[in-house]
């Protein structure tokens, strides 16, 4: 899978995950203790996160980071 495809589709699994919970980008900065700049650019894919953030994310969605990638 192209890499760039790859963030595209993490992005947008992190945004349906969010929105599942009801959380809002501001939230889900908070409970991960990572900028709300830093989630709406990893959910439009400017940004790319590494390892460590993801797992925050996760974390904070209460999901196990493989569930991120379940696209």
């Amino acid at each position: 899978m192209e890499e760039n495809i790859l963030y595209v589709l993490l992005g947008e699994r992190i945004k349906f995950l969010r929105e599942y919970r009801h959380l809002t980008q501001e939230k889900l900065a908070e409970k991960s203790g990572l900028s709300l700049d830093y989630i709406g650019k990893i959910e439009v894919c400017i940004n790319k996160p590494g390892i460590k953030a993801l797992i925050k994310i996760a974390n904070a969605l209460n999901v196990h980071i493989k569930e991120l990638f379940d696209f």
